[in-house]
């Protein structure tokens, strides 16, 4: 799959915060990023949406940081809005919700952080 937008759910501009420091790395390797978290209006000057219904465009991959009980209504909207892959970060595990992702068509990553998957492919 060649992504070009990724939705990051549960983004933060708090700076001890992964969501935020990975939407930061992937905005600097060329992706249109969009943080999505209903706390915020920005996330490192970026407009922050509070929903995936509400990003302007077409979501290949949605990455999310969010505790793993709360993960399959993001799968949900995942599957609404034509996503074509939902990324479950590092200690994000919920085998309910992925096999939803799958049978809906998506392709799914859990359990891994994309950051360090980036690295890994683009050495």
């Amino acid at each position: 799959m060649t992504a070009k937008t990724i939705a990051v759910v549960g983004a933060s501009p708090k700076p001890w915060r992964d969501s935020g420091s990975i939407a930061e790395f992937l905005s600097r390797k060329g992706y249109t990023v969009f943080p999505v978290n209903p706390k915020y209006h920005e996330v490192l000057g970026m407009p922050c949406f509070p929903d995936l219904a509400a990003v302007p465009e077409k979501i290949d991959i949605v990455d999310i940081f969010r505790n793993p009980d709360e993960v399959e209504p993001v799968v949900d909207e995942a599957i609404a809005v034509g996503a074509r892959c939902v990324w479950m970060q590092l200690g994000v595990i919920n085998k309910h919700a992925a096999e939803k992702a799958e049978a809906a068509g998506l392709d799914v990553v859990m359990d891994k952080c994309i950051a360090v998957e980036h690295r890994v492919v683009m050495k």
